[in-house]
């Protein structure tokens, strides 16, 4: 059985067991979530899409860890002679999915 989940702005096609990287959530690591944006269910003998969700559908994970991706550099150089040079880690949330309900 698999879902399509919404959280943080994307989609995402989960299964049970599976590990993904999503935007920051709140929680601290060996704690629980619960995704109810599901927006599609399938796997089973026919799929149930949502319009925009599916009404009773649950995907629970562990968070695994919470930490921050690599830094990407933004380098910029003018021709008069100066440059700028900076950066950022953007955090994310390391879950496994658990369970599939719907």
């Amino acid at each position: 059985m698999y879902a399509v989940i919404r959280t943080g702005g994307k989609q995402y096609r989960v299964a049970e067991g599976d590990v993904l990287r999503i935007e920051k959530v709140s929680g601290n690591v060996g704690t629980e979530v619960t995704f109810n944006d599901v927006l599609m269910l399938g796997g089973s003998d026919s799929p149930k899409v949502g319009q925009p969700t599916v009404s009773g559908a649950k995907v629970v994970g562990k968070i695994l860890a919470q930490d921050k991706h690599r830094k990407v550099l933004h380098f910029r150089k003018e021709k008069e002679g100066w440059t700028r040079r900076r950066g950022h880690r953007q955090p994310y949330t390391e879950v496994k999915v658990t369970s599939i309900s719907g």
